[in-house]
């Protein structure tokens, strides 16, 4: 490495936040960069450690070693070179993105590992600023035809990888614009849409063709797609809601996160909203069940929308402060994390499961609970109620939609309800529909569904031509 004491001489300094009373009273995103000398200075801790278990903490393999060095020798361009060689957006990952990579960083054995998130977005962001990323038209095109259904991070990547090498590449999308969950689902005070027009307009230079606000299985059969092209990839989401089947889940004001946060994204891109029923959380007492990233995001959301109280409430026992390195290092460790939206004044409790839910006039009012020990065991004498006027389900998702598209093309289902197909040809089980990303894996991160959709697009290039030169 060109610092090799850097580890030793530089200590973890990571982005800043803006303070919780500004940033509520906004979407915008509100993490502030670090300046490009205190990059550099971060980038120069990676060690030489012989073994970069980073790799295989990010799933797409980003070589990090490789431009944390670049970047502290003032090779951005290159950087970005190396950066988008492994992940076509990394300015999603460098957003949103839990970063598995550092917690296998050897530097976190000492809980100081390097702030490879950060450097990951202040490359791309640098590269878009300095015009380095520009569209890649393949020299020649192939003659085939690819059809892929979904527009998430999963569908993307395949349609972008699978642009380069030469083919006619055509995106269909339900909603109104392409995204997927990272549009419709991720508030924008987390990432701002302009990021994703950005890279849609960068594939549309490349060949790409979106056709949005078409639902296939609803608008256009599965059938249509076989018949018109060589190849269909589904790259949908795992869109089913877990559900709380309890007395009173039909009361007024309870609602699933995935009902309440797209509402609150169309709002902020001024696009018209699906339901005639508008959820808003302001003057009400909310309580968000469900401990992880979208039950975060129904949080923050609600918070920004004018909320008196925010609770959440999770199934899940408190999780330790720190977890022990000797038995989970390189791997991601369960331990006590408090995102941004839950540090602007959520109340959080944990071992709680909800019995029912109760109200007035055909509307929520309380939630009727109870501690439950680490079999999920009901605690006797330990019942409690919660007031709630907005009750929003974060539990989770457990498959994609069966009926409809998935119904029609007669793919084999797996024991959990996703499209079966194997991490290495990522084909179902009819001819030439293949899947990926979390229609294929069931509910994960951006980042797996960027891999997937990487390496559906090598599996499809190589049955339509016989080889491959797109890496997996």
């Amino acid at each position: 490495m060109g610092k090799v004491t850097g580890f030793m001489e530089i200590d973890r300094r990571d982005r800043r936040y803006a303070p919780a009373a500004d940033r509520i009273r906004h979407y915008k995103e509100f993490v502030i960069p670090l300046s490009e000398e205190a990059t550099k200075d971060q980038a120069a801790r990676c060690m030489n450690c012989g073994i970069p278990y980073c790799h295989n903490g990010c799933p797409v393999n980003n070589q990090i070693p490789d431009w944390n060095d670049l970047v502290y020798h003032d090779d951005w361009q290159e950087a970005s070179r190396n950066l988008h060689s492994t992940n076509n957006f990394p300015e999603f990952t460098g957003r949103i993105c839990p970063a598995p990579c550092e917690a296998s960083c050897t530097l976190n054995l000492n809980d100081s590992p390097v702030t490879i998130k950060s450097i990951e977005c202040a490359i791309v962001d640098r590269a878009w600023e300095e015009g380095w990323i520009v569209p890649e038209p393949a020299a020649k095109l192939t003659g085939k035809r690819v059809a892929i259904v979904g527009s998430g991070p999963a569908g993307l990547a395949s349609a972008q990888q699978l642009a380069r090498a030469g083919h006619e590449v055509h995106v269909f999308e339900k909603n109104g614009k392409p995204g997927g969950l990272m549009r419709y689902g991720i508030p924008d005070f987390k990432m701002e849409k302009h990021l994703i027009d950005r890279r849609v307009a960068q594939m549309e230079a490349e060949g790409v063709v979106f056709h949005c606000n078409v639902h296939i299985g609803v608008d256009k059969t599965i059938k249509e797609l076989k018949a018109a092209y060589d190849a269909v990839i589904l790259a949908g989401g795992s869109e089913k809601p877990r559900d709380l089947p309890v007395p009173g889940r039909d009361l007024h004001g309870i609602h699933f996160a995935m009902d309440f946060l797209p509402q609150q994204n169309r709002r902020v891109s001024h696009e018209a909203l699906k339901s005639n029923e508008p959820i808003l959380a302001n003057g009400k007492h909310v309580v968000v069940i469900g401990g992880g990233d979208t039950g975060s995001d129904c949080i923050g959301t609600s918070i920004r929308q004018g909320a008196l109280s925010v609770t959440q409430i999770e199934i899940m026992a408190k999780p330790p402060e720190k977890e022990n390195k000797l038995l989970t290092w390189p791997n991601w460790p369960m331990k006590m994390r408090t995102s941004s939206s839950q540090e602007e004044g959520a109340e959080r409790d944990f071992a709680v499961n909800t019995v029912s839910f109760s109200g007035e006039d055909g509307a929520v009012k309380a939630l009727h609970c109870v501690r439950v020990d680490e079999k999920f065991q009901p605690i006797p004498g330990s019942e409690f109620e919660l007031k709630a006027d907005l009750v929003l389900l974060a539990m989770g998702f457990v498959a994609p939609v069966a009926e409809g598209m998935l119904a029609e093309a007669e793919v084999k289902l797996d024991p959990r309800g996703n499209v079966a197909a194997d991490m290495v040809a990522y084909k179902s089980s009819v001819d030439n529909i293949f899947a990926c990303g979390d229609m294929r894996r069931g509910q994960s991160l951006v980042v797996w569904a960027i891999r997937e959709g990487r390496q559906a697009a090598h599996s499809v290039d190589k049955q339509l031509m016989g080889k491959t030169t797109l890496p997996r």
